[in-house]
């Protein structure tokens, strides 16, 4: 079983970008520093505001997919997670997929989201890389020791979103492909029953 300190980062890995892509070809646009800087900012100062708020679980939830939606490339993070199926999965089924798939992250980690209170992230540094840019946060959470979340930003989808993060240079969203991939596997390539079922776990 994973330990606690390994299960909260992986945990916040997801709250934070509700599970990272690999980086994908990705051309910036009319991406700037200040701006994929500033939409990190917004999404950390989301995330604090949540943790702080004192709010239900049920109610955290629904804050954590509305912060998802917001800010991620949510389109994009799901057909990765979908892997090599998104190719042959019609519109109608991705579209599906991907709701489902917002509702299964924010349900599957929110619910940890009181483990977080007290705790922040604070961004320190960007660069520009060749997909858009990179931006590096520290997580601060109480008795633990703080570590690093990268986020990547682009505009690829013609708004400035992030595409990828890691914790501690871990892929989180690596980790759903192979999780939602044994589902499909499981379901014999059916997409619409893992699509189904999606939707009711976490």
């Amino acid at each position: 079983m994973p330990n606690k300190p390994l299960m909260r980062r992986s945990f916040l890995g997801s709250a934070l970008a509700f599970a990272g892509v690999a980086a994908l070809p990705m051309p910036a646009l009319a991406l700037t520093e200040a701006g994929a800087k500033k939409l990190v900012d917004q999404l950390v100062g989301e995330i604090n505001r949540v943790i702080a708020s004192g709010k239900s679980e049920s109610a955290m939830i629904r804050d954590f997919e509305r912060i998802f939606v917001q800010f991620a490339d949510v389109s994009i993070m799901a057909r990765y997670a979908l892997g090599n199926d998104a190719r042959s999965a019609s519109q109608a089924q991705l579209n599906a997929f991907t709701q489902a798939f917002q509702g299964y992250i924010a349900r599957k980690y929110g619910r940890r989201f009181r483990e977080f209170i007290g705790g922040t992230v604070e961004v320190t540094s960007t660069r520009r890389i060749k997909s858009g840019y990179e931006i590096r946060s520290i997580a601060k959470l109480r008795g633990e020791a703080p570590f690093e979340v990268t986020f990547l930003v682009s505009d690829k989808s013609g708004r400035d979103k992030f595409f990828n993060m890691f914790i501690e240079g871990v892929n989180l969203l690596l980790t759903e492909r192979t999780e939602i991939g044994a589902m499909l596997d499981r379901r014999k390539g059916n997409i619409d029953q893992l699509t189904a079922d999606l939707s009711k776990l976490g």
